[in-house]
């Protein structure tokens, strides 16, 4: 019999959607569907904040599944459409932190299915939902499941370089490999680890899972797969931890392994 998985975790900036935008290319989202209808349980798992990845379910129409956001810190119903699971940390001392070592950093704290608060202020389109400015006592004040920072005017590579010793006590960090963005969640906080503690509240077999992705906070989910698959615009560090890579997003890289196990 051939193999299918039954547990499919798909990342979505990079994987599923251009990086940032909401548009799913046609071929993806038939792939996508396609699985679903065979009865696999397709699990949005990605870095956004919960009202960013809303309209990616509501635009699938995914129903009775899980969407994994903000690193795995949150978990949204998508019959109920609530939040079942949410983890959270004091972000004060790791903004004192990178306040002093990245001199014109902007930061923002999610205020889980609302938006969110910013000290400074981000480009237009960074940030979903609602934005209020604060002040760093306000912002630091606010106990919360992600939070994000841009070093505004540099890179990526500056921005990897800058942290690449930092160690903040108590949360978990990743870097973008496209925008010289951060984000910090609670400790022991993985898109890996959450998915392994679905799977286990799925009764999925650890061998029938498949996850990807294309980002540095995708490392754990592609480890945690029984099969992880890298896009192919993904940095090299990532497609090296990976079982196979496929192609970009620009070729629907995403549709060509689903298409692999749910062909039409």
């Amino acid at each position: 019999m051939t193999w299918r998985p039954r547990l499919i975790a798909l990342d979505i900036d990079g994987t599923i959607t251009p990086v940032g935008r909401e548009d799913i290319a046609p071929a993806v989202r038939a792939a996508i569907n396609r699985a679903v209808d065979d009865g696999a349980h397709v699990v949005l798992s990605t870095g956004r904040s919960l009202i960013g990845t809303r309209p990616i379910v509501d635009d699938l129409d995914l129903r009775g599944t899980t969407a994994i956001c903000s690193n795995g810190a949150v978990w949204w119903d998508t019959n109920t459409r609530e939040v079942v699971r949410q983890l959270e940390f004091d972000p004060g001392p790791s903004v004192e932190r990178l306040r002093a070592l990245l001199p014109g950093a902007v930061f923002a704290v999610e205020v889980t299915g609302v938006g969110s608060l910013s000290l400074g202020r981000f480009p237009d389109g960074d940030l979903w939902g609602d934005v209020h400015e604060v002040t760093f006592e306000e912002l630091v004040a606010t106990p919360t499941s992600r939070l994000v920072m841009r070093w505004v005017g540099r890179t990526p590579e500056e921005l990897a370089l800058r942290v690449l010793d930092v160690e903040l006590p108590g949360v978990a960090m990743s870097c973008d490999h496209t925008e010289p963005w951060l984000t910090l969640s609670p400790p022991g906080v993985t898109k890996g680890a959450a998915l392994e503690d679905l799977r286990s509240a799925l009764g999925v077999s650890e061998k029938d899972t498949l996850a990807i992705g294309d980002g540095s906070n995708d490392v754990e989910m592609l480890r945690w797969a029984a099969h992880g698959v890298a896009m192919g615009q993904a940095p090299v560090a990532v497609q090296e931890i990976a079982d196979a890579v496929t192609g970009t997003i620009l070729d629907d890289g995403a549709a060509a392994v689903l298409d692999r196990y749910f062909a039409a």
